[in-house]
């Protein structure tokens, strides 16, 4: 019992040593540092035949220490609706004036949309360039992950079932693999919680493959490697979690 005891205090001292009153204004300060993210995407190699311009909303971990070192986790939702060649992928299943007939006999009402995630782990650094205070500065960082993407068939009322469930997934483009990421911009934290963020410009390489067992518009299966690209300015809010020192107020 007294062995936990002196355990919990010490990690109270520990705790109130790690997240001691700071200003950040003058002080290089360690911090969570939970973020908001959106960045919008121009798509290059395998995956620009099959997309446009896409965008991405997210949210990340960070923790940064008093070195001005950030290490992240991160995950990124991927949308879009610029879809290409798509009567060409469905063509199995259209009519010659290019509409899907359902179950009822009408005309199928369904939209084609991209979708997809990219899951990251990362660590950067908040250079000593252009900083308007010690955690201030230009920010480079890189990481690996989880890249995944395809076209989302959205099927109102599920009324076609050539392309639902198990049969819409013969046409989707699941496509995923390992990816790697780099981002380079400017970080700043200030010494109100609400006014701090960053923004830059992101690269995504994605090394892919076909997820799915076979392709119906192509009567094949797809065992070829991809190489996928993104381009993109993102931006992040954060609110770091630290013990800010108050504010100082002089009497004469």
């Amino acid at each position: 019992m007294n062995k936990k005891i002196y355990i919990l205090i010490f990690l109270l001292f520990y705790l109130k040593g790690a997240f001691a009153q700071l200003n950040a204004n003058d002080t290089v300060i360690s911090a969570f540092l939970p973020v908001v993210t959106y960045a919008f995407q121009i798509p290059g190699g395998d995956v620009a035949l099959q997309y446009g311009n896409n965008s991405t909303i997210g949210g990340a971990l960070k923790f940064k220490t008093n070195k001005n070192w950030l290490w992240s986790v991160e995950a990124n939702f991927i949308f879009g609706s610029n879809i290409k060649n798509a009567d060409s992928i469905l063509s199995m299943v259209e009519t010659h004036d290019h509409f899907i007939i359902d179950g009822n006999g009408t005309y199928a009402l369904y939209s084609l949309y991209e979708r997809g995630y990219n899951l990251t782990f990362g660590v950067g650094k908040i250079l000593n360039l252009l900083s308007a205070n010690p955690n201030s500065g230009v920010m480079i960082s890189g990481g690996v992950g989880l890249l995944m993407h395809r076209m989302k068939i959205d099927n109102q009322h599920k009324t076609a079932p050539q392309i639902n469930d198990d049969y819409g997934k013969g046409y989707d483009r699941l496509t995923g693999g390992l990816s790697l990421n780099e981002f380079v911009g400017y970080y700043y934290m200030g010494n109100t919680k609400l006014v701090n963020f960053y923004a830059g410009f992101e690269f995504i390489q994605g090394f892919t493959k076909s997820r799915r067992d076979w392709i119906f518009d192509q009567m094949r299966r797809d065992d070829s490697n991809h190489f996928d690209w993104f381009i993109g300015f993102k931006v992040g809010w954060f609110i770091p979690v630290y013990n800010r020192a108050p504010d100082k107020y002089y009497y004469y």
